[in-house]
């Protein structure tokens, strides 16, 4: 286990986040031991020579360039023995939910971001940062076969951070006094928030260390990226972050899509598509108590233009014939004179059914 930066007095507040390293790839090596120590990628069907994006990829295939989001077909030339596997979603999510129950044994108040991580404040707690990390990093490896990196610091975004200084398998405690020094040298790219667009525009800027982002006036920030985002990079890149931990949160939206392995031109294939998509958000819905007010459906063509309608329902509903109804609706009213790549539907305007 690594340790760059150590816990001097962390002050008051103290957050933590676990990140589990190459999550998706080692919940399938815990499943199959013989896949240890191979390059593994996992997305799609499995299948390299079908359409697909890697979901994630074991430390072994990244070392040959191979990324989350790169097209399957991509990262097979990258590596042709890699080992290619589908995405087995209802085991991450059962794998995921069972280390975070180990996590609400340390603490509840806990923000779960994804699937494979979560924030935990841990001010409340007399032990040292040190000893709270090493124990969910055995508790976790001893319960569970798994690893994860943890990042500590005096708020969310530090923490995000530190935590993957050193994955995998890392902890890393930014202390208040060592903000400062720990980001300067960072490249601008490491802040959460900032994205490839924006690492571009930075760098044409001549910005491209957080040192080199911290030396911009707020009002030069201001007038480059606007108000908000320009107070962020602001703030952000001096270590200054000052939201809560969010511990229960409702979806503002539930959506499901498909891609189709080859482009399709068939309105009965594309339909049939849609009223199985339209099935599972049902069956989410129903799963989580939730009525919807609005139907969206997404159609994108196989020269990648998209195009989404909406319909808002008199009321709330959560029976699948009537939002079945309202996405063939608004099917209809997209011209389906090309051939359709992806098929998706969204239900939205989300609401808790009274018991």
């Amino acid at each position: 286990m690594k340790n760059a930066v150590r816990d001097g007095s962390m002050g008051v507040r103290r957050v933590l986040h676990v990140d589990m390293d190459a999550f998706f790839a080692a919940v399938e090596e815990k499943r199959d031991p013989s896949l240890k120590g191979k390059p593994i990628v996992i997305g799609g069907t499995g299948d390299p020579t079908r359409r697909g994006v890697v979901a994630t990829a074991s430390y072994e295939a990244r070392t040959y360039g191979i990324h989350s989001a790169m097209p399957l077909k991509t990262a097979f030339k990258c590596c042709p023995h890699a080992v290619f596997l589908p995405v087995n979603y209802e085991t991450y999510v059962k794998e995921s939910k069972a280390f975070k129950e180990l996590l609400l044994q340390i603490t509840p108040v806990m923000e779960d971001v994804g699937i494979d991580e979560v924030f935990l404040d841990i001010s409340d707690i007399s032990a040292a940062s040190e000893s709270i990390a090493e124990k969910i990093k055995e508790r976790i490896r001893t319960e569970r076969s798994l690893s994860c990196s943890i990042g500590i610091a005096p708020n969310k975004l530090l923490a995000k951070i530190a935590s993957d200084m050193q994955k995998p398998d890392g902890l890393t405690i930014i202390a208040p006094e060592n903000i400062e020094a720990v980001l300067a040298p960072m490249p601008v790219r490491k802040i959460w928030g900032i994205g490839p667009k924006t690492e571009m525009r930075l760098k044409e800027m001549g910005i491209e260390t957080v040192r080199s982002l911290t030396a911009r006036s707020l009002e030069n920030l201001i007038d480059s990226f606007g108000i908000s985002y320009g107070h962020y990079l602001y703030q952000a890149s001096r270590g200054i972050d000052d939201s809560s931990l969010i511990t229960s949160w409702e979806p503002k939206s539930i959506s499901r899509e498909s891609t189709f392995q080859k482009d399709i031109g068939n309105w009965q294939i594309i339909a049939r598509m849609l009223a199985d998509l339209t099935k599972e958000v049902v069956e989410e819905m129903r799963d989580r108590d939730f009525r919807t007010r609005t139907v969206t459906v997404k159609i994108r063509f196989a020269d990648f233009e998209t195009l989404t309608r909406g319909l808002t329902l008199p009321e709330p509903v959560n029976g699948e014939t009537e939002i079945r109804k309202a996405a063939f609706a608004c099917l209809k009213r997209i011209d389906l004179a090309k051939k359709v790549r992806l098929v998706g539907v969204r239900v939205g305007n989300l609401g808790k059914i009274e018991s």
